[in-house]
């Protein structure tokens, strides 16, 4: 039952409303402006949304694979490194956890392999290589890594794949080394390097399908495709650095040269026994052709270059620019054309002498051989 006396006295909120110069609102207004904070907080959610989801894609666009064009895949290519922070290594990664098809068969059936770093891989990912195995009618394989590649990493993968090629040649410069790169460390020692490798390759199907079908929706950073079938190189986008022509340091590091020759051997006679090893050197700015040569003495072996040429540059202080690239591997297989076509040639020959015997590096080119004077 209703007191009255209550019913006819205002609430005490509406007293207190009224003492501070407020007019109270309705209950109808109260539930509207309810509503429009309820409003408001949902479109704030929104808002924030939206925006975390454009920070996203602006990170992918910026900083992830979408920073690189997609033009350069096939069936052949893939992305061996975008050069950007959240994406860079891939290559590493795939020939690790063998995520590329057909890649370790391909290595495998080389007649001829190539080791080393990216200074290779740029030189001989060239016309002039080529032509060279087409006229010959033999297979080969680059499988040279970017940032320094060297034999601790490629050793591994020798070891894992057994590759049996008739040929060798090996870019000695920082190349017999035990020196672990971020690269190796990841996919050496981090557990987590499969997943995240794995998540790279699933990204590159996004990154062609929507690249290829709205270009303008990616960035040109530098992106480096890769040929399963030959490990070639096919470089896309600026280098963002300037040209630098190449020269030549004929001082020797004795302690580079000391270290290197000990890990040289132990190479050369776990993976090339009974096979011809051509060592050699790509020139660079200040090309350590004196370490070089000193390591190639140290193993026994001559190394093998066309000489010094005038006129080669790079296009970013480490790497041969494309002409110089094509005139120096042309120059290269002119050289050492005779001596690889010999030893294919001799493939099936049981009596060829071995290049290591009880240890010991015995020289397998011929003396006519041209060297770097």
């Amino acid at each position: 039952m209703i007191n009255p006396q209550s019913a006819q006295q205002p609430n005490q909120s509406t007293v207190i409303a009224t003492a501070l110069g407020r007019v109270p609102f309705p209950n109808a207004w109260s539930k509207a402006w309810e509503g429009l904070f309820a409003h408001r907080l949902v479109a704030y959610v929104c808002v924030l949304l939206v925006a975390s989801i454009c920070a996203y894609a602006y990170g992918i666009r910026t900083h992830g694979i979408f920073a690189c064009q997609a033009n350069g895949y096939s069936a052949d290519r893939y992305v061996a490194n975008c050069n950007v922070s959240n994406y860079a290594d891939y290559e590493y990664g795939a020939f690790q956890f063998n995520l590329e098809p057909g890649v370790e068969d391909a290595i495998r059936n080389a007649n001829v392999l190539f080791l080393g770093n990216s200074r290779l891989q740029i030189a001989f990912s060239s016309v002039p290589t080529e032509q060279w195995f087409s006229a010959n009618s033999d297979r080969y394989y680059l499988m040279g890594f970017g940032d320094f590649g060297n034999s601790l990493f490629e050793g591994g993968l020798l070891q894992r794949i057994r590759p049996n090629p008739e040929v060798y040649i090996i870019d000695v410069d920082r190349f017999f080394s035990q020196s672990e790169t971020p690269e190796m460390k990841k996919v050496l020692h981090d557990p987590n390097a499969r997943r995240d490798y794995e998540a790279k390759r699933l990204w590159q199907h996004v990154h062609e399908r929507v690249c290829g079908s709205f270009a303008a929706l990616c960035g040109h950073q530098l992106v480096f495709f890769r040929s399963r079938d030959t490990g070639a190189y096919y470089p896309e986008g600026p280098w963002g650095q300037k040209a630098a022509p190449v020269s030549y340091d004929a001082a020797v590091d004795q302690n580079v040269a000391k270290a290197s020759i000990a890990i040289a051997i132990d190479f050369l006679s776990r993976f090339t026994r009974g096979k011809c090893v051509i060592l050699t050197i790509v020139p660079t700015v200040d090309t350590p052709i004196g370490t070089a040569k000193a390591i190639a003495s140290g193993v026994g072996l001559p190394l093998v270059t066309p000489g010094i040429m005038d006129g080669l540059r790079t296009r970013d202080g480490s790497h041969l620019d494309q002409p110089s690239a094509q005139r120096w591997a042309q120059a290269f297989f002119q050289v050492a054309g005779p001596e690889i076509r010999s030893c294919l040639d001799n493939r099936n020959a049981a009596d060829r002498p071995a290049p290591f015997s009880s240890g010991k590096a015995t020289p397998i080119l011929s003396a006519s051989t041209t060297t770097v004077r």
